[in-house]
């Protein structure tokens, strides 16, 4: 029997962007002392999981390939995201990462990929790992890129975006139509209960 999966983006959706104060830029966390949960995460956890969805991180992570940081650093980060959901007694079920980029500085991930999003590829890695049904799946996101491998691996989608940001536009440029948009993680959940 197939089952189902909530797929989250990782950065800005259960985790806070990390503000370089010394350089002006907000970016991934790139240690785990930059790593913060984002408020509610926990909830959209453990509402998909009583809903009985698998809950996967599917990410991009182009820091290591960059060289902003390490893959030792990396696995500390997502070993903290772990512990952090612990104590709020949530787990997810799997994380797959693309450490890809096509302009690495790192010639060892420098690469056109399949699994870097829009692609689908992380989706389908989970999907044949956990035999999911991905149109009983629903990919949560906060960018257009994320939409786009959702929707490119049959998902619905869910796109978390402040009110702030009118992003009607860019969607349109991109031809891209999430099935739903939320203004934070706690409408998500919301959202997720209904369908």
């Amino acid at each position: 029997m197939k089952r189902k999966a909530v797929f989250l983006d990782r950065d800005g959706v259960v985790n806070q962007m990390f503000y370089d104060q010394e350089h002006g830029t907000i970016d991934s966390p790139l240690n785990p002392n930059q790593f913060v949960l984002m408020p509610q995460v926990d909830k959209l956890i453990r509402t998909a999981q009583k809903l009985g969805y698998k809950v996967i991180v599917v990410s991009n992570q182009p820091v290591v390939a960059k060289k902003k940081t390490t893959k030792e650093l990396l696995d500390e980060i997502t070993k903290k995201m772990f512990e952090e959901l612990k104590k709020k007694k949530v787990s997810l079920d799997d994380v797959f990462y693309c450490l890809h980029h096509p302009e690495a500085k790192d010639p060892k991930y420098r690469k056109l990929c399949q699994c870097r999003k829009p692609k689908p590829g992380l989706i389908l890695q989970a999907a044949k790992k956990y035999n999911i049904d991905l149109k009983k799946s629903v990919l949560i996101g906060d960018g257009i890129t994320d939409v786009q491998a959702g929707k490119n691996a049959g998902c619905r989608t869910i796109l978390v975006a402040s009110d702030k940001i009118d992003l009607r536009e860019f969607l349109a440029k991109a031809n891209v139509k999430p099935d739903f948009i939320a203004k934070d993680i706690d409408v998500a959940s919301e959202y997720l209960n209904q369908i």
